[in-house]
């Protein structure tokens, strides 16, 4: 079996999220249907590129249920850029297209002050019970972002970690085995890699 298992969601750059988990020694392979997913030690949500297609592809495979499941039973899942933000209940990006809602709210485009799409190195801010995520420089590659809660009122529990571009957004989430990251941990160099490793680790 497969230390890893990646759920292609059509729009993904699959190339370096299976090659930062080989260079860790993880095998890797790709989800090819969705009793995997229900079985998988471990699964990871790639994606770039637009919202509904991401969720259309993932529907189309027979994907989302077990996913949707499997996150709520708070198995070792890694979701990553619009993986993350599959998520969520909707985005702004795809007015009436259903994400997964496993954790609510709405994605929202970064405001109209700043670049867009981000593109490149932004600080990350772990928050109050990070414990996979720590602060540093990650690789971001996003017009869309989730916003902050208040900090009495955090997602289902999750633990945040923020970022800022124009205004505070939610730069990654975890809880548990489960990890979310807007950013590319796969691109964001050895303090990238060293946030699989563990990722990995707590989840071996």
């Amino acid at each position: 079996m497969s230390d890893v298992l990646i759920v292609p969601t059509g729009t993904a750059n699959l190339a370096s999220v299976k090659a930062a988990f080989n260079r860790l020694g993880a095998a890797v392979e790709m989800v090819e249907n969705a009793d995997q997913i229900e079985t998988a030690r471990r699964v990871v949500m790639p994606g770039v590129g637009a919202f509904a297609a991401s969720i259309s592809h993932i529907r189309e495979q027979g994907f989302a249920d077990p996913l949707a499941a499997r996150i709520k039973a708070g198995r070792a899942t890694f979701a990553v850029c619009v993986g993350f933000q599959l998520l969520f209940e909707e985005s702004e990006e795809s007015p009436g297209i259903q994400g997964l809602g496993v954790i609510p709210g709405r994605i929202t485009r970064l405001p109209e002050t700043v670049r867009c799409p981000q593109l490149g190195w932004n600080r990350v801010e772990a928050g109050p019970g990070c414990g996979l995520i720590e602060s540093g420089h990650g690789y971001f590659a996003n017009s869309y972002k989730a916003t902050p809660p208040l900090p009495d009122d955090r997602p289902n529990d999750w633990a945040v970690a923020t970022a800022v571009h124009g205004e505070p957004f939610i730069a990654a989430l975890e809880r548990g085995s489960l990890l979310a990251c807007q950013f590319h941990p796969e691109l964001s160099s050895a303090w990238g890699q060293a946030l699989i490793a563990r990722w990995l680790e707590r989840t071996a």
